[in-house]
């Protein structure tokens, strides 16, 4: 563990994870998030129990198939979110959780997006499953190149694993690499990408 490049909270969460999702212990969930794709090494699932008098997660349980950064963020994120209102909790954002930690390796930030992603999409089918969708919110992508079909999520995600210019981008997502129309709408989203996360 000489090698260890993580703050002692990060590396408390991912040696003592709380609140992670136990087939035999019976919680019952008022909403279920599954974000990620298993192929991809990176899956997250996050359950919720509302207290629906207050309008607030009196608790949650989750569980990843992710490195130690993902491990570690979802876990700090499970007792952070604990007596929220759902609005509060729905907008809860990676800084915030890195913050929370005391910091992550650049290149493991996308790691803890999982988590918030799993969480939104749990208050999701939570106001499904009641009857209120009204107050879902669905993140929609936009297709920012037309060409290769790149999102702006998809160009988020890239900053998130570590792209800091246009050409890392590139390489990332083939984004630009037909036409090159896309190129100026990019660079302003990478460099808001970068400004939201890192700065």
């Amino acid at each position: 563990m000489n090698d260890w490049v993580y703050t002692e909270k990060v590396k408390e969460h991912f040696v003592h994870p709380k609140n992670i999702f136990k087939e035999d212990e019976g919680f019952v969930s008022d909403g279920e998030g599954m974000v990620g794709n298993i192929k991809c090494g990176d899956q997250m699932m996050m359950l919720i129990q509302v207290d629906k008098d207050k309008n607030i997660i009196a608790d949650c349980r989750w569980k990843t198939y992710g490195c130690a950064s993902a491990i570690a963020s979802t876990s700090v994120l499970s007792e952070m979110i604990k007596g929220m209102t759902l609005t509060q909790a729905f907008a809860v954002t990676p800084k915030e959780i890195m913050k929370e930690l005391g910091s992550l390796p650049e290149h493991k930030i996308h790691c803890s997006v999982l988590g918030d992603k799993a969480l939104r999409a749990a208050i999701n089918d939570y106001y499904e499953k009641s009857g209120m969708t009204d107050k879902i919110k669905k993140e929609e992508a936009k297709i920012i190149c037309q060409c290769m079909n790149v999102t702006d999520h998809e160009i988020e995600d890239a900053v998130l694993e570590g792209a800091r210019t246009y050409l890392e981008l590139q390489e990332r997502t083939k984004l630009g690499t037909v036409c090159g129309e896309c190129k100026d709408e990019a660079e302003k989203l990478l460099a808001g990408y970068i400004q939201k996360h890192f700065n």
